[in-house]
């Protein structure tokens, strides 16, 4: 059973930093690529970052430069440092793996920036 598991969220100053991670099991995690979403109440889910199994990475032009996605297989775990956070950060962040050909999401969990 693939389970994700996201934390490192909350309310954090516009300026401040934040650490997400997403624990994975059930996977072989060195193998998949994986990704950062995000979404607000009533909008559709957007990509933050994504990150293959050879550890190329690709941004959204909104982060770039601002947040850094990585990865650490040794510890099956996702990562999304985000720096220099704006009020329009504040969605739910959610990490997203795609194995066997199907598609898994974690819970998410709410990152609040405050101005």
């Amino acid at each position: 059973q693939v389970q994700l598991v996201e934390s490192g969220g909350g309310l954090v100053q516009a300026g401040g930093s934040l650490r997400l991670s997403c624990a994975a099991s059930g996977i072989i995690f060195s193998s998949n690529a994986m990704g950062w979403y995000r979404q607000a109440p009533g909008k559709q889910r957007e990509l933050v970052a994504t990150i293959t199994s050879g550890g190329s990475t690709n941004y959204a032009e909104s982060v770039k430069g601002r947040f850094t996605i990585s990865r650490d297989n040794a510890k099956n775990t996702l990562y999304l440092q985000m720096n220099s956070l704006k009020p329009e950060d504040t969605f739910v962040y959610y990490c997203k793996v795609v194995a066997d050909g199907r598609i898994y999401w974690g819970k998410g969990i709410l990152v609040t920036v405050s101005g």
